[in-house]
């Protein structure tokens, strides 16, 4: 691959000496263009050059699109790989489960002994069966005057309905 790349660099360099050097034919004939109401008009080498110009741009295009066709298979191979091995997980869980199924199926379904209940209404990690239910004694707390009022509540202000 490389030694073609440097043989075509040889190649078109050897043509650029070529054109060049035919000085006759540069200096005397003139290709006339008409492109978009416009008359161009362009010696043999100026018309050479415009044509390594446009092959350099159909070089650049045509290595742009090949890049992309590379990164779009890798893309393509990538997500293939990954729904293959989706696919075999799935696989793979389902047979496990089919197997835990048989085995459910195979052992011998016994009762299971009911659980004692558990009590703990207030969730402090102890039975409260085994604690005293006695009411609780009630702590009195005396109330003392306030000046402060609420901004938005209705404390000092008279009931309007």
């Amino acid at each position: 691959m490389i030694v073609l790349g440097l043989l075509l660099i040889v190649l078109a360099g050897a043509t650029v000496i070529a054109v060049s050097w035919d000085e006759t034919a540069a200096s005397t004939t003139t290709a006339t263009f008409t492109v978009f109401d416009r008359v161009i008009q362009l010696t043999q080498l100026e018309l050479f050059f415009a044509g390594v110009a446009t092959g350099a741009v159909l070089l650049l295009g045509l290595g742009i699109m090949f890049a992309g066709m590379r990164r779009s298979s890798a893309h393509r191979r990538r997500l293939r790989t990954s729904r293959a091995e989706a696919r075999d997980r799935v696989i793979r869980l389902e047979e496990e489960k089919r197997e835990l199924e048989r085995k459910l199926e195979a052992t011998p379904a016994t009762p299971a002994a009911p659980a004692a209940p558990v009590v703990d209404r207030d969730r402090d990690g102890v039975d409260d069966r085994a604690e005293d239910t006695a009411p609780h004694p009630r702590v009195e707390v005396p109330r003392q005057p306030s000046t402060d009022q609420l901004v938005a509540g209705r404390h000092g202000r008279p009931d309007h309905h």
